[in-house]
């Protein structure tokens, strides 16, 4: 999956550079809820392209540590469970998930237990970049994910959530 990737200074980036920084963090938390990440990049305000911004988002997502990973797990669903929240991170996440079909209870009792599996196995919720892709596919991801080992398990769901906040940032400056 590609990441957005724009040279341009549009009207959002130019808003995010001047948002109050309280308004700004709330916004990055909503991508990746990782404070030290969402700090990192107000800090390094102003952005003079969209490349830029998401340079040192990707570069700071690359720095996360094992507690920085759990921390930002606790902010998403599992797969195929629908965030009930108001808040933009929930909204986010069901249109991130719309490819999983609600409605085919056999689906959802495979993945149901598949996140069971995974979730005994590396003690944390099942993560992936779920934007575009469907619910067998998602479901096909996690079984093949069953046979890492810990530790890249966990690198795996480091670089998935570098993919998901890198999307959610691309949000935040097209809004």
């Amino acid at each position: 999956m590609s990441a957005p990737s724009s040279t341009g200074t549009g009207p959002g980036l130019a808003k995010l550079n001047s948002l109050p920084r309280p308004e700004l963090i709330k916004q990055l938390l909503a991508c990746l809820d990782v404070q030290r990440w969402a700090n990192e990049i107000a800090d390094r305000r102003p952005y003079r392209s969209d490349d830029e911004l998401y340079e040192v988002a990707d570069r700071a997502a690359t720095e996360l540590t094992e507690d920085e990973i759990h921390s930002a797990l606790a902010a998403h669903p599992r797969i195929g469970q629908r965030s009930t929240g108001k808040d933009t991170s929930a909204s986010w996440s069901r249109r991130e998930q719309a490819g999983v079909d609600a409605d085919d209870t056999k689906l959802a009792v495979e993945l149901a237990e598949a996140n069971e599996e995974y979730e005994r196995r590396f003690g944390h919720v099942y993560l992936v970049c779920a934007s575009g892709r469907s619910g067998p596919e998602l479901l096909e991801i996690l079984r093949s994910r069953l046979d890492n080992d810990p530790t890249t398990e966990m690198r795996v769901v480091a670089d998935e959530l570098r993919k998901i906040a890198r999307l959610r940032l691309a949000r935040v400056i097209e809004a």
